[in-house]
């Protein structure tokens, strides 16, 4: 497998949003607004998982109907060129309501 492999950009967003999640365990969303370090490696990694998902190719895309690409790379775009009004609230809701589900639709595709 190449790194232009679909399956390798898959896992590239599984591990991505993995580490996102786990990130946040143990913490509140409080934290966001005094831990500059947690905020930098989250907007990072929705990044990440946003720019992987933006590589695999629309035909690819077509045949994993139950991961939300549209909204994937539309996230990703968000925080990349709205880099200076990143909304933390929508940032938070991100890793811990929608980040889950991804990751469970990206785990039936890859496995554990």
């Amino acid at each position: 497998m190449t790194q232009h492999d679909p399956l390798v950009r898959l896992r590239h967003m599984l591990d991505h949003a993995h580490e996102a999640v786990a990130m946040i365990l143990e913490r509140q969303r409080s934290d966001l607004d005094c831990d500059r370090m947690l905020e930098l490696s989250l907007v990072r990694l929705v990044e990440i998982v946003g720019e992987a998902a933006s590589r695999i190719s629309r035909s690819e895309q077509a045949r994993y109907s139950t991961i939300p690409w549209a909204q994937v790379t539309g996230m990703r775009h968000r925080l990349v060129h709205g880099y200076d009004t990143v909304d933390l609230q929508v940032l938070w809701d991100t890793v811990t309501d929608d980040l889950p589900p991804l990751i469970a639709a990206l785990e039936s595709v890859l496995g554990p």
